[in-house]
């Protein structure tokens, strides 16, 4: 007969799978730092003993490490998704960029029209909050605020779409994009022009999100994924330009 004597689960198992289901969900993230063990066995109803027993099992699997004289954080467990050798290249070549709009095109789409018919009532009122700061950010001129804003917007996006895989999977290429792997940011920033246009399009984005229309959700991220590809476009051609310039000038000058 397929029964067998029913057993009370340890303690320390509970505590593993809590946090194990907290770091799948990207509720605890890579490098934040968890509470104090007194803390932390406090909340969640257990002995220290227990916690303890918890904590090492998971550094054990990885997920969790221990900073000497600092406390225990949840492992950078990210940087795995891509090597060091195939993050240079993406680096290294112009055609990484384009693919990598590409693929945002696809997936925040995805996410976008997932967020609008799943996403909670909770979830929508986070990307409200960040598209809020985004906006007090952009009305203050503070440029770097508003790109790293921009990036926590379409991550709020992905959180509200409840897909754990794609949420791992588009943080790590996110955490490329902020290590300016793929392009930098600020590019994007310089004119004031390109960043009212941004602020607009995340703006349709939202209103979308909003209004739980998931068709003009993802059609709003596509349009601005476009447009974010042309502004790429035009400014490699412009960089390459100045450097034909530089030349011709260098050349000029030379001959005098």
């Amino acid at each position: 007969m397929p029964f067998h004597k029913v057993q009370t689960e340890k303690l320390s198992l509970a505590v593993v799978r809590q946090i194990e289901l907290l770091i799948l969900r990207g509720i605890l993230r890579p490098g934040e730092r968890l509470p104090s063990e007194r803390e932390l066995a406090e909340r969640m109803g257990v002995s220290r003993p227990s916690l303890r027993d918890a904590i090492s099992d998971l550094q054990e699997q990885g997920l969790l490490t221990a900073k000497a004289g600092s406390g225990i954080y949840v492992a950078e467990v990210l940087g795995s998704a891509f090597s060091p050798a195939l993050i240079r290249l993406f680096g290294s070549h112009e055609e990484a960029v384009f693919d990598y709009l590409s693929f945002r095109r696809d997936m925040e789409g995805l996410a976008a029209e997932r967020a609008a018919r799943l996403g909670s009532d909770s979830d929508l009122k986070v990307v409200q909050a960040v598209f809020d700061k985004m906006q007090a950010a952009h009305n203050r001129n503070a440029a770097n605020d508003e790109a790293q804003l921009d990036a926590e917007f379409h991550m709020a996006i992905i959180e509200a779409s409840h897909n754990v895989v794609m949420l791992h999977m588009m943080r790590s290429m996110y955490d490329l994009l902020v290590q300016g792997v793929f392009y930098n940011r600020q590019t994007m920033f310089r004119q004031r022009a390109t960043r009212e246009a941004i602020l607009d399009q995340h703006r349709a984005i939202n209103a979308a999100l909003q209004e739980r229309d998931p068709l003009a959700a993802r059609n709003a991220i596509e349009r601005h994924l476009d447009f974010v590809e042309r502004c790429m476009a035009d400014q490699q051609k412009a960089d390459r330009n100045e450097a034909i310039a530089q030349q011709r000038l260098q050349h000029e000058t030379g001959r005098g």
